[in-house]
Formats: C-alpha cells, structure tokens, sequence
C-alpha cells in the first residue's frame, strides 16, 4: 500500500484548522451579542496536557513551542519500547540507529556521529536529566507518564544545545498513597522466536515526609533471525532495568528527589546484519553464504556473531525550594556507561572486516535554575549549567580486500574530556491579556581535548580545541479567542566542534549552527477537536557528517550547508464516547544547498563499493522522510460488566536514505499495530491481545554502506502476544 499526498492536499490540510476556528470564533461572538453563555472547553478532544517544553508547568495548547505530548497509553497502542521507536507516534521524528549508537533526526536535522563524546543533535533527557553519551540514549520506557518531543532548535533554557530538538521522557514521581502494578507480556516471532516481557512498578509513603517508588524491566527476546552459518537463530536481546527514587519533603515549601537506575542489556542486534542485496565484497569468494530474505543472516567475527552489549548507572538528585515568589531548582546527575560492540564489515562469514569496540564514558552534570512563580505579567527562567565527559573509546579495526591477505588489525585507543559551562535567561511578558512576547538567550562555553595511540604509540596528547556561542529564541504569541493560539517564533542553536576518534587528526571539526523560523496554530475549533499546526524553514550551516574511510574506519567532515522547510499537522477528535482518534502528518523538504565533497559509495559490479568523493548538492538529507503519516485510534466500550477496548497505530513514511547521493534507500513502507482487550468492573485487571508490524513488512533500521559492503539491519518482523496487567 503506497499513500500519496500532494502539496496542495498538504496545504488544505494545513489550513483547516484555522478555517474552522475562525468560523467557530465568528459564530460565539455572535452568540456572546445575544447573550449565550459559551460553554468550556476544558474536555476538548485533547484533554488539558501539561508539559515542561520551558521548563516550567504550562499547558500544551498555551505554550509557543511545537511540543508533541505522547501518553504512555498511546506508546502502548504504538508498540513503542525504546525512545528510538518515537517515530511511530511522534512527527518529524526519526529514530535512526547503528547498532548500540543512538542516532535519532528530528525534521532531518540528526547525526550519525559514533565518536564517544560526540553528542547527537536530538538531546535525550529523563526527567530533565540530559543522557550526554550517543551510547546512553537507548532509553527503554518503563513507567513513563509521558514523553515529550520538542521539535526545533533548542539554544536557551534546556540543558544543552541541540540544533535538532529534543525527547524528554517524564517518569512519575513517588506518592504518598500506595499503589502497584505488574505487567506480564508474551509474544511470538518468526522462527518460533518468543518474547516475555515482565515489568513492574510499586509506590508508597515510608513516613510522613519521605516516599519510594521502584521501577523494574526484565526483558527476553528469542533469536527470530535465521543464521546461516549454523542453521540457528541469532538476534537475542536481553534487557534488565531497574529505577528507585526516593522523595523527601521536609515541608511545603521544599523537595528532594534522588533517582538511582541501572540497566544491562546483552544485544546480538549487530549479528543480523545482512548485505544489501549482494553488495559485498565477499560476493565471489569460495564459500561465501548469503542471504536471501531480510530476516537470514551469516556475519562471523572471528567465529562467533556480533554483538552489542552495554551497562548504564545513573544517579541523580533533584532539589526544588519555593522561596516565595521564586522557585529554586537545582539538577545533579552522573552517569557511567560501559559498552562492549562487535561488528562484521561485510556482513558475511567470510572475515574481511571487524569492528571490535568498547566505550566507556562517564558523565556529570549540574544545573541550577530560578524560576518566577507569581502571576505578574513577567515569568523568567535564569540559571547556568555545567557539563563532564570524560571518556575512552578503544578499538581494533580489521581491513582487507581478499582472504588470502594477512590479518593485521589496527588499534586505535582514543580519550576525549569535555567540557561545558552555560548561563541562560529566557522571560515572557504579556504586553496585553491576548499578546506576549518571549525572548531568551544563552552563552556557551565549551572546551574539547583528545589523545590518540595507534598500535601503541602515541601520537599526541591533549589536542584541545575551545569553542564558544550566544543562541537566543524570540517569539511573540497572540490568543486570537480562548480557543485559538497563535504564535511566531526566530531562534537558532549550535552544536559544539569536535574531535573524531577513529582519526590520526588532532584537529576538530568546527562546530555547526541553524537558524529557524517557525509559525504556529493551537486550536481547539470544536468541542470534540483539537488541531495543532507547526511550519518553519531553518538554514542549516557547517553540518557535521560521519562516513566509512577506504580503511574501514570513520570519516568525520563538515558538510557546507543544507535548507530544511516544511510543517506538521496533529490533529486529536474524539466524535463519540469512548472513542480516540489522533493523526500527525509530516512533511519536511530537506536539501544539501552546497555538499561539494561528499564522502560517497559507488557499488562495484564485483561486490563492495568505490570510496570516493562527489558533490552531493541538491540530494534530500540523510534520514529524513519528505512525508510521514500516523493515525492512531482507541474505542472503549462496555462489555461483560467491564470495559473491552479495541486499539491501533498505523505509521506510513516515505522513502528514508543512508548515503549522500541517495543510493541505499528504504523505500516507502508502512507499520501497522493493534490491540485488544477488556478490563474487569474494579479497574485492577486487563489483558490484552496485540499484533506488532502486522503486515510484516521489512523495513530496515539502518543501511551502512563502506568499502567492503552495503549492509542492513532490519526491524522485527510481526510479532502476536498477550498481556495481562494486574492493579493494586
């Protein structure tokens, strides 16, 4: 099934919901002149959503920020696990990866940077606690109230810079009334592969003062990818996750939250890795297996298959006191996060290439923050924020053309320290009940060192780079009626220059900047509808891009520039009882201007690709779709004394590129999810029955092209399971 929507179809769209509002608006003021009470709107289709998009509590619809507010019920529906699957439910969202290294895009703006210490241009917080390292942002969501996706640059009040936008999951915090919950699932794959999923959460007050929760995952995925050299099964995962915060209030006025949380997850995502058609080098040589569908695999790394593991501790200590008119917040956190990754190069049994790789980043931040709290017509954020990365990245790198030819790898062992210190402002002052303005700025300060040994010699010791940036935001916002928000927006953001680890170089890569431009509409145009508009343009310089090098290592350069438009559409409706409708249409122009040397792969007639250089101006950028398309549904209704409720999410998107000159393409395909189930008369009881990518279509998770290979991991293919959830 292919979904075709033209620009003008996008542009009516688009308009409808200020259409509608003006017409709703124009027919209340006629009834307010005959004296018609006007009925409230706070039961829209879209209940009233508090979100944190600046820092402090404010509505969805009154904030000018193009924020998507995800509920942990709709995640469900999606078959959302991990931050990375967000482009189910999230526009403009794009959730790349390559192998344990996060590399999600919002509205194309992303990296594809594996340099530890290189930080994605999507910032990933949990709770507000910035998770520094690329290999930290697998974030698996357990016992979440909700997730935020903030779209665009990010360069005031957020913790760091980030020039794409940024996900902040939001778990709750301990009550002092109990309650509990647990979560038993179970699912089936392709080659009798099973699942269970077992999650459970518990709350409660130990004294007056002081309250606990515990947050616990334990995950099990059988291999559902048939491996080739065995006949076997590869592509386990094994995940385990536990979260604990404990809350002290000594009083009214006065708050502690101090969150400890650990996670050790045994992936082998990296052994089912297929190449890309036959495009590998190993194609012609005696012995060779390979693949015929997406989901069969044959990689070896010296006898066994990739693999991807890592451990993460997080602490974190969360202080807020009211000091009468101004609240003061302060964040700390730390962070430690050891991963150990294995990767074939030309995805076959025959060893050409490896990857074999451990990261081992530790991470420390501080915010501290003051925050009005009044209701004057001037709120104000202020603080300052430091950042700590101290890390190390070793690795041995194996490259060769044939077989016959020696094995001699090539080890690299890297350490970067970062550093960053920021102070922000950001106020909004309502020039009149109906208009405000925002304006915000931050300054930057950051400071890049790096060594490097190459097969145990050391070519240099802290090469150190300085770079420091203003970014401001401005918006003005204007209710044209109680139901209508409008609001314009100029800002930019940067991300900091840096080292690139797998590189003899001790020089940086200079730092990247965007400036945008966004329009918005929040509306509520009907009693049972909700339509939130966003639309920008953002001239995006000096990109900072990663490639495979000849020598099956990593090319870090910056692109010249690139032009990225376009806008999203959500609309929320709930027509009848019982009934949830939501949709989120995409679409996003998005275009290197000026990309004159390229890194590029030519596939060969032989197998493999040329590495070269091209201009790669005009093509449409890496990972991000022209149009993407979400509609998800909830009916519930009365059934056997209860409450049966049948569910689902159906995600479209366009064609998605992995290499410059837009060779290796996912081509448009769609997911669909569903759900059904009933809950007993007290509300403590559910089970489910789901089908996850019904369809079973193959869709990959990331193409990496390079000089032995083009090679693919893909998606799950379907999965049918249960799940029973029990209340206390």
């Amino acid at each position: 099934m292919e979904i075709v929507v033209t620009k003008s179809a996008m542009l009516s769209l688009l308009l409808c919901p200020l259409i509608l509002n003006v017409e709703r608006a124009e027919a209340q003021e006629q009834d307010v002149e005959a004296g018609d009470p006007i009925a409230s709107n706070s039961e829209v289709g879209a209940q009233a959503i508090v979100v944190t998009a600046t820092r402090r509590e404010e509505d969805l619809q009154d904030v000018p920020v193009a924020v998507s507010a995800v509920s942990d019920e709709a995640l469900t529906i999606a078959g959302v696990e991990q931050v990375r699957n967000l482009n189910l439910v999230a526009p403009g969202f794009n959730g790349g990866r390559n192998q344990l290294v996060m590399q999600p895009s919002i509205r194309g703006v992303g990296s594809s940077g594996t340099s530890v210490g290189d930080e994605s241009n999507v910032a990933v917080y949990v709770d507000g606690v910035y998770q520094g390292d690329p290999y930290s942002t697998q974030v698996d969501l357990v016992e979440v109230s909700r997730v935020e996706v903030l779209r665009g640059p990010q360069g005031t009040v957020f913790g760091r810079n980030a020039t794409g936008g940024l996900v902040n999951v939001v778990t709750p915090d301990p009550q002092f009334t109990p309650r509990a919950r647990f979560r038993a699932s179970w699912g089936r794959m392709r080659e009798d592969s099973n699942k269970f999923d077992i999650q459970a959460y518990a709350t409660g007050g130990l004294t007056d003062t002081i309250a606990a929760d515990l947050a616990v995952l334990y995950r099990n995925q059988g291999g559902y990818v048939t491996y080739l050299p065995d006949g076997g099964t590869v592509g386990e995962t094994e995940i385990a996750s536990i979260r604990s915060k404990l809350l002290f209030e000594p009083s009214s006025d006065v708050q502690f939250i101090l969150t400890v949380g650990f996670v050790d997850t045994q992936d082998e995502n990296a052994a089912t890795a297929r190449p890309l058609g036959d495009n590998t080098l190993a194609a012609n040589i005696e012995g060779v297996l390979l693949p015929e569908s997406p989901w069969e695999a044959s990689n070896v790394t010296f006898g066994i298959p990739g693999r991807s593991d890592f451990n993460r501790l997080d602490i974190a200590l969360k202080g807020l006191i009211d000091l009468d008119g101004v609240l003061l917040e302060s964040t700390s956190s730390y962070m430690r996060t050891r991963v150990h990754q294995i990767g074939d190069s030309d995805a076959t049994n025959i060893l050409l290439g490896e990857t074999n790789m451990r990261v081992r980043p530790d991470t420390f931040t501080q915010e501290l923050r003051l925050i009005s709290d009044n209701s004057s017509s001037l709120n104000w954020t202020t603080g300052v924020y430091y950042y700590q990365l101290e890390g190390e990245q070793p690795l041995i790198l194996i490259n060769r053309r044939d077989v016959t030819q020696p094995i001699t790898p090539l080890t690299l062992e890297p350490e970067v320290d970062n550093s960053s210190i920021a102070g922000f402002v950001e106020g909004t002052y309502d020039l009149t009940p109906s208009l405000s303005i925002t304006l915000g700025g931050r300054y930057t300060l950051e400071t890049r060192k790096f060594s490097q040994r190459i097969n145990g010699v050391q070519l240099f010791t802290d090469a150190e780079e300085d770079f420091d940036k203003f970014t401001y935001r401005a918006a003005i916002q204007y209710e044209v009626s109680p139901f209508l928000n409008i609001y314009a927006t100029y800002g930019n953001g940067f991300k900091s220059g840096t080292f690139n680890t797998f590189s003899p170089s001790n020089v940086a890569v200079q730092p990247e900047t965007i400036d945008a431009v966004e329009f918005g509409i929040k509306a509520d145009p009907l009693p049972w509808l909700r339509a939130n508009l966003a639309t920008y343009f953002y001239n995006y310089d000096n990109l900072q891009v990663t490639a495979r090098a000849a020598d099956n290592s990593f090319v870090l350069q910056n692109a010249a520039s690139a032009e990225i438009y376009g806008g999203e559409l959500e609309l929320f409706v709930d027509p009848v009882t019982g009934l949830n409708l939501r949709a989120a249409l995409a679409y996003a122009h998005s275009e290197y201007v000026d990309f004159p040397n390229a890194q590029v792969f030519l596939p060969q007639p032989g197998g493999g690709n040329l590495v070269s250089t091209a201009d790669a101006s005009g093509n449409q950028l890496v990972r991000a779709p022209e149009f993407t398309l979400t509609l998800n549904g909830r009916y519930t209704f009365d059934a056997w004394e209860g409450e049966a409720f049948v569910g689902g999410n159906l995600f479209h998107s366009s064609s998605v590129y992995y290499d410059y000159l837009n060779i290796f393409e996912q081509e448009p395909y769609q997911l669909l999810t569903a759900e059904i189930g009933w809950t007993n008369p007290d509300d403590d009881f559910t089970f489910r029955i789901y089908g996850k990518n019904l369809t079973n279509e193959a869709v990959v998770q990331q193409i990496s092209p390079g000089p032995l290979a083009a090679y693919a991991t893909y998606e799950r293919p379907r999965e049918i399971g249960a799940s029973l959830e029990v209340r206390f």
